[in-house]
């Protein structure tokens, strides 16, 4: 199923966003791979990346912005995984958009029209705001406050969400990401090519990772 602009925009405008309930808690579970040459091919939009291009560890998240895990994970693992891995130059993180309904095709579309160096501060905004439910009830209208503290005007923020390519290169990772990789639900996590899925603390993390230096 392809969506337009008009869907996404007619959808949100009525939508409440419901927290927690999208995406994955960890659950133990036999690790599978995947290709690793197709799974480090960017997606169409270009990857989103943290850390050193020679860094042992490769790890790719795909997430949703509405996803109540991938907010946990994003509060309680990832500045754990920051400092202890990717700033140290053991590990580089890839981001991934993996949305789960029309609020986080919206969100996503809001990060990626973002100036490229606020990406990552514009996702962990987000994530916060998910976190404190100021997302909650109408979400358009949340959205569009939430716009206006990250930089956009009406105008800038009303030209994103109508961009039907960028729209369309979100549903393409996505679909891509399910059909090739066999990502179902958020945060999904590959780790040297090893599927992980779940919010996974920084102690399952870092046992995998330290698995694989």
């Amino acid at each position: 199923m392809t969506l337009s602009r008009r869907q996404l925009l007619q959808a949100a405008s009525g939508l409440a966003l419901t927290i927690g309930i999208m995406g994955l808690p960890a659950l133990a579970q036999a690790a599978e791979t995947v290709d690793i040459d197709e799974l480090m091919k960017p997606s169409p939009l270009g990857d989103k990346v943290l850390g050193s291009e020679d860094a042992p560890v490769t790890i790719v998240e795909y997430a949703s912005m509405t996803c109540g895990h991938c907010a946990h994970f994003d509060e309680v693992t990832f500045p754990e995984l920051k400092s202890r891995y990717i700033e140290t130059g053991k590990v580089r993180y890839i981001f991934r958009e993996y949305p789960l309904n029309q609020p986080a095709y919206a969100m996503s579309m809001l990060a990626r029209c973002m100036p490229a160096d606020k990406y990552f501060d514009g996702v962990e905004i987000m994530f916060e705001q998910l976190r404190s439910g100021a997302l909650s009830g109408t979400f358009l209208p949340a959205l569009t406050k939430l716009s206006k503290q990250i930089g956009f005007t009406q105008e800038s923020f009303e030209e994103c969400l109508t961009n039907q390519k960028l729209l369309d290169a979100l549903e393409a990772e996505k679909t891509r990401a399910t059909n090739e990789f066999g990502v179902k639900a958020t945060p999904t996590f590959f780790i040297n090519g090893e599927k992980h899925s779940g919010a996974l603390s920084i102690e399952e993390m870092g046992k995998i990772i330290d698995e694989k230096m």
